[in-house]
């Protein structure tokens, strides 16, 4: 079903020259939407990603979430007639999709002005981590990197201690998403006026992105407010944090108006006008209070989930802090396809982080695979570029053409 199938990006086409999360995350949307998506990777070994998480029959199951619906080209990019057969293929294509540091596409001569004279409405979206332009445009970087130097990673502890990381791909997915739109908007702009586009994303400005009250606190203030890591709970509005409960941990939210649910979930109908809690500001000049109240009152029941139910019966914003192992089993992210199950044809079943885009039309999850290294070597080049028989069997030959079992 590689790129052939019938969705709502049915016939747009993706040069993917993406590797690890960022970009791969990217070109995976257009692909799980029905796009036909390339996915170009370097000979002789391909997506670096295709030598981690090789938990069955030597087959990466880091690269079958990633790829599922593209098609592998596995092609010497040090030889001329590699860049030669990936020129050839851009004027049969929509966008061109990379992440390789900044000033890489040029030395390749494939940059912006070298792929219009390719295709003079052709949208290139260039993914980095810190962007194509500034004093740190040239500085190898990674999620956590951009992280740091958008202030994010300054949020995320306790106050007394150094930061943390958050051991999931955030930055990388969501600059992914915000690169994905990017391209979905300069088709609908290029078909408006046939021009194409140039995209800048850096996982620097996607994260700069999500501050949601920090920097307009900061400025506003005049820097009286400076904004800071708070452990377990929001430092703007209490009480909204992370709760210890016997057995684990849950998350509340009872603040602004969910606070008299709050109060009547505890029994304490009293500290709802009280004036040491009656507002926000209240009670965040009270915080360690508010949380010694309400960690008491979660003392009391035996395990987290009976605590949950009482604070649900009440309306109060809430839910268990789950670990990985008991999302895989939750019935609603089962139910949902947001826990979903993959059937690789080497690597066998397995669950993965599901589409999170769902659409009438369309099924959820549709029987998509994941390429074997330079798969698709012979239908891409033979369909798209009339490449013989003789012409591939050359090339492999050579090694400007790469194919794998896994």
């Amino acid at each position: 079903m590689n790129g052939t199938n019938e969705h709502l990006l049915s016939g747009v086409r993706i040069l993917d020259m993406t590797r690890a999360l960022a970009g791969p995350t990217c070109t995976r949307m257009f692909a799980e939407l029905g796009a036909d998506v390339i996915k170009v990777e370097p000979a002789p070994d391909g997506d670096m990603v295709r030598s981690i998480s090789k938990l069955r029959n030597e087959r990466s199951f880091y690269l079958i979430q990633q790829s599922l619906n593209k098609r592998s080209v596995c092609v010497n990019l040090r030889d001329p007639r590699g860049l030669s057969l990936l020129r050839d293929l851009v004027p049969h294509c929509d966008a061109v999709v990379e992440n390789f540091k900044p000033g890489v596409m040029a030395d390749m001569g494939l940059d912006f002005d070298a792929l219009r004279t390719l295709r003079k409405d052709i949208i290139l979206c260039s993914i980095s981590a810190l962007g194509q332009s500034g004093p740190l445009a040239t500085k190898p970087g990674y999620d956590y990197i951009a992280q740091a130097y958008s202030g994010i990673t300054s949020m995320i502890g306790d106050a007394d201690e150094a930061p943390y990381i958050p051991l999931a791909g955030i930055g990388d997915v969501s600059t992914g998403v915000h690169a994905a739109f990017a391209i979905a908007a300069a088709l609908v702009h290029r078909a408006r006026t046939g021009r194409g586009q140039h995209l800048d994303v850096a996982l620097l400005d996607c994260y700069y992105h999500c501050h949601e009250v920090n920097v307009h606190q900061h400025t506003g203030s005049g820097g009286k407010i400076d904004p800071m890591r708070a452990g377990r709970h929001l430092s703007y509005i209490c009480p909204a944090g992370v709760f210890r409960v016997p057995g684990g941990n849950v998350v509340i939210m009872g603040f602004m108006h969910h606070w008299p649910d709050l109060c009547a979930a505890m029994g304490r109908q009293d500290l709802v006008g009280h004036p040491d809690y009656a507002t926000d500001a209240d009670r965040l000049a009270r915080r360690s209070e508010v949380v010694s109240l309400i960690e008491g009152w979660l003392a009391g029941f035996p395990d987290r989930d009976s605590a949950v139910s009482k604070l649900e019966v009440h309306g109060v914003p809430c839910a268990p802090v789950l670990s990985v192992a008991e999302t895989v089993q939750h019935p609603h992210l089962r139910e949902r396809g947001t826990v979903r199950t993959v059937n690789d044809r080497i690597a066998g079943s397995f669950e993965i982080p599901g589409m999170p885009i769902r659409t009438s039309d369309y099924p959820a999850h549709p029987g998509y695979s994941a390429p074997a290294l330079g798969e698709h070597n012979t239908s891409v080049l033979g369909e798209l570029l009339d490449y013989d028989a003789d012409t591939i069997a050359s090339l492999r030959a050579d090694g400007v053409l790469v194919e794998g079992d896994v």
